[in-house]
């Protein structure tokens, strides 16, 4: 646990990608061989499962410490985290040295194992680990614990270190570590080996992913060596049939085959050793559907007969990535359109539909096409270099996401909320609220699209106006105005305005706006009809 302590803090402090790579290259070639297999799992989404509520956490915390419970919240509302709060209030303490010094696999294996034990039991182990612990391995045990464990590091840079520790093409290091395997059981030179991955039938491959295009496409050459079809808005999926099994998976490499019974008929109508790369969205009658309809889908664990009739889930592919068991990814984007056409063709089944090929002979009939994304509940145009392979990761120069751009809405700032890990002894969390009559209407709550200096400024702003505190949260005078972006409106009976929005933003501090120059809820609910749908219990 030192060492994975360790290398927390350095990813968890460092700002530069190289000093990440470095201390995560030196840790997959130091660690013992089952911690690698663990952190591997951490990083890439595979965390245990809570085995201990927060509020448990916090009482132990306050039986060890004997302070005042008002103290123990005191102290959480001002660091901002409760993994960091437990692990600054815990009497210190020197750890375990040498060979008293337990890796990071006994904990973690040792915490899937209580799962199911009594509260007692839990509270003994965790206990004993918190006084055997030092601040740094506490805080990582603690968010270990809490299931709150994030690091800003990308899955690019993980393969990247595992590639230099281990002298495998990256390519090849991605598509190994990705699918369904589990930590507890799996050896890391069993897992990265070419014959573990050939015994995993449900296996996805590693998503390629475009890059914005913010440069006008004229840049990008001849009109005729590009493919544009539209920018989906839906979940990123594989379709996978192989040995005679149908597998789902979503681009966060979560299996959801259960999730979409839809297409279970597809086992039978797809070529054995197929893999399909698409887009999971609702449709009816080979037209798609808002977002927001699928999200009613998501999160269930039964799907009745009437959300498959309110929101039947359809998938257009776009993608050939495996075809007869052979990887099609080196070949060109032209031979796997044209096998991808047979192949969904072939299979004549309403939920399986092919993604539109957008016609254009020169930039500015697309950009003229662009304009009616949102027509088509698309959020823009993928461009694709005709002649491209289908690689691994985010790469510059033939994929594209050419978006079109967001809505916004000027609102004004009303709550405020320290936020999280590094930024927790600022005010960064945000409630915004817009115009009706002489009232003010919360509408939504955004935490990013500010300068770390602009974030400073707030701050000092709540800290000199706050009006009210509830808990963690700072009722302030309503004087700072912000453009709020976001991609798409729902309606929403779980909100005071009635709306929801769909991934909401700070575009801009409109310093140059005063409050009673914000939008109104009019506005809106203007949008709701214009662009929204009818989301119900959309959050």
């Amino acid at each position: 646990m030192k060492q994975f302590a360790a290398l927390v803090s350095i990813l968890g402090t460092s700002t530069k990608t190289n000093d990440k790579l470095e201390a995560l290259s030196n840790y997959f070639s130091t660690a013992n061989d089952a911690d690698k297999v663990w952190v591997i799992a951490l990083f890439s989404g595979r965390r245990p499962k809570r085995v201990v509520n927060a509020s448990l956490l916090q009482q132990w915390c306050i039986e060890l410490t004997q302070l005042p419970v008002w103290l123990f919240e005191e102290s959480y509302h001002t660091v901002g985290d409760l993994a960091e709060t437990i692990a600054l209030l815990l009497p210190q303490t020197t750890g375990n040295d040498g060979n008293d010094a337990q890796p990071l696999h006994t904990y973690l294996t040792q915490l899937v194992k209580l799962e199911k034990e009594t509260e007692t039991v839990k509270k003994e182990y965790i206990v004993t680990c918190w006084m055997q612990m030092t601040k740094d391995e506490r805080f990582v045990f603690n968010k270990l614990l809490t299931g709150g464990f994030r690091v800003g590091v990308s899955q690019k840079t993980i393969v990247n270190a595992l590639a230099q520790a281990v002298q495998l093409p990256a390519a090849v290091i991605a598509h190994r570590i990705s699918g369904n395997w589990d930590p507890s059981t799996t050896a890391f030179q069993s897992l990265l080996s070419e014959e573990h991955a050939s015994l995993d039938s449900s296996k996805p491959y590693p998503f390629y992913l475009a890059y914005p295009l913010e440069a006008n496409p004229q840049t990008l050459g001849e009109p005729a060596e590009w493919q544009a079809e539209w920018k989906w808005d839906g979940i990123r999926g594989q379709l996978i049939k192989r040995n005679n099994e149908l597998f789902v998976w979503s681009r966060g490499e979560e299996l959801m085959t259960d999730k979409f019974p839809e297409y279970n008929d597809l086992n039978t109508l797809l070529p054995d050793g197929t893999v399909l790369d698409g887009e999971i969205i609702p449709g009816i009658d080979g037209q798609p559907l808002p977002f927001a309809l699928l999200q009613t889908r998501i999160g269930r664990k039964n799907v009745t007969r009437k959300q498959l009739q309110e929101a039947p889930i359809n998938f257009f592919a776009y993608d050939l990535l495996e075809y007869n068991h052979e990887d099609w990814r080196p070949k060109s984007l032209t031979e796997r359109r044209q096998q991808l056409e047979q192949v969904v063709n072939g299979a004549q089944h309403p939920a399986l539909l092919l993604s539109t090929i957008v016609p254009f002979d020169t930039w500015e009939q697309l950009a003229a096409t662009r304009r009616q994304a949102r027509d088509h509940f698309a959020e823009g145009l993928m461009l694709k270099r005709k002649s491209s392979s289908y690689q691994v990761g985010r790469k510059v120069g033939d994929w594209w996401k050419w978006k079109i751009d967001p809505f916004t809405i000027d609102a004004v700032m009303i709550y405020a909320q320290k936020g999280h890990g590094r930024r927790s002894n600022l005010y960064t969390d945000y409630t915004f609220a817009v115009r009706d009559g002489d009232k003010l209407v919360s509408f939504t709550k955004a935490y990013s699209g500010l300068t770390d200096k602009e974030f400073n400024e707030v701050d000092a702003f709540v800290k000199r106006h706050a009006i009210e505190k509830f808990g963690p949260v700072r009722t302030v005078k309503p004087e700072l105005v912000f453009e709020i972006a976001f991609e798409g409106i729902v309606a929403s009976n779980r909100h005071k305005s009635g709306v929801a929005l769909r991934f909401p933003r700070i575009s801009r501090w409109r310093k140059d706006k005063k409050p009673d120059e914000i939008n109104t809820l009019d506005d809106l609910k203007q949008m709701l009809r214009l662009y929204g749908t009818a989301g119900g219990e959309q959050t």
